[in-house]
């Protein structure tokens, strides 16, 4: 039996419960845990010969969890491992009888995360755990994308800007990144496909990543126009309902048929208004406002992890339901 240390006793006597409390606590509630450690279990070092044993794999994938919830660089999460006893508690460490797992046992582990696609395997075992529960529909999908910006910036090593990001230009603005393109469920908003690419691909491009074959109704905004004629999607079942452009909606008659095709586009905006709220999630609460790696291999396994968070949390008040 665990024998709780002062520092556990004196923290959970406390009154107040932090916010880092709260959203850890709803974390640890809603996460399949068993089957995200039985993706990764099979790849993970195993104890024998001599040397230090690795530290366990359910301690590593929840300090990781940790890092990505908050923004955390390695050697801060490593820090913050020492500052936070909400942390602690989350990840399993008591500093009386042990250290926490130092900044290169995580970059390791993040390491092999990405060379063996790993996440994407995280991001699709939490996505059948939904599915299970019923969360995912499968009877329509709403298409979006996101700019994630990319350091502009030549004073680097190999003075250049990373080479898989490229510019491109919304509105009156200039971005330099990636995009992140995802296909959503159409009644619950859940993230069920993701591409991305270099910031100027055209969303239009990847809409036939983001279906998953079953639906029968894709969503998009304007820039989606022309996507049923796309030799990639010929020969599907699937009904496409995108959104005019502004100009298109400006010069609707004002009669009884422009009042109907404007009520449509409204009806229209209501349901892909869902596919907001993953990107909300990952750039606002997680921090994603700027890409943390160079190349779009690193970022793709980051954004796995952050959107299969973020399907967690937006579906927490039906996984928590009594």
């Amino acid at each position: 039996m665990h024998q709780r240390s002062f520092a556990e006793m004196e923290f959970e006597g406390k009154r107040k419960v932090t916010r880092r409390e709260r959203f850890l606590g709803a974390i640890e509630a809603v996460t399949p845990w068993a089957e995200l450690a039985e993706q990764i279990e099979p790849f993970y070092p195993k104890g024998g010969g001599r040397g230090r044993p690795p530290i366990g794999l359910q301690r590593m994938l929840r300090m990781t969890i940790a890092q990505q919830c908050f923004g955390l660089s390695d050697e801060g999460t490593e820090d913050a491992l020492y500052d936070s006893q909400a942390l602690r508690q989350f990840v399993g460490i008591d500093l009386a009888r042990e250290d926490a797992p130092d900044a290169t046992t995580l970059l390791k582990f993040r390491r092999l995360l990405e060379a063996h696609r790993l996440t994407e395997r995280i991001f699709a075992a939490i996505n059948a755990h939904l599915t299970e529960r019923g969360l995912i529909l499968k009877e329509g999908t709403v298409v979006d994308a996101t700019i994630i910006a990319a350091p502009s910036s030549t004073k680097n090593r190999e003075g250049r800007r990373d080479p898989e990001m490229h510019q491109t230009r919304k509105g009156d603005q200039w971005h330099f990144g990636m995009k992140a393109h995802i296909g959503a469920d159409m009644d619950t908003g859940l993230v069920h496909s993701l591409a991305t690419t270099p910031a100027n691909a055209a969303d239009v491009t990847c809409a036939h990543a983001l279906l998953h074959g079953e639906e029968r109704l894709a969503l998009g905004d304007a820039g989606y126009r022309g996507v049923d004629r796309r030799p990639e999607h010929q020969g599907r079942a699937v009904q496409w309902e995108v959104a005019l452009r502004p100009g298109q909606r400006r010069a609707l008659p004002k009669n009884r048929a422009g009042r109907q095709a404007e009520r449509i586009e409204q009806l229209k905006a209501r349901v892909r208004a869902l596919v907001e709220h993953p990107f909300h999630w990952i750039k606002n609460i997680f921090g994603l406002k700027k890409v943390r790696y160079r190349g779009l291999a690193k970022n793709t396994a980051q954004l796995f992890t952050l959107f299969a968070l973020a399907n967690l949390m937006i579906a927490r008040r039906w996984l928590l339901a009594p």
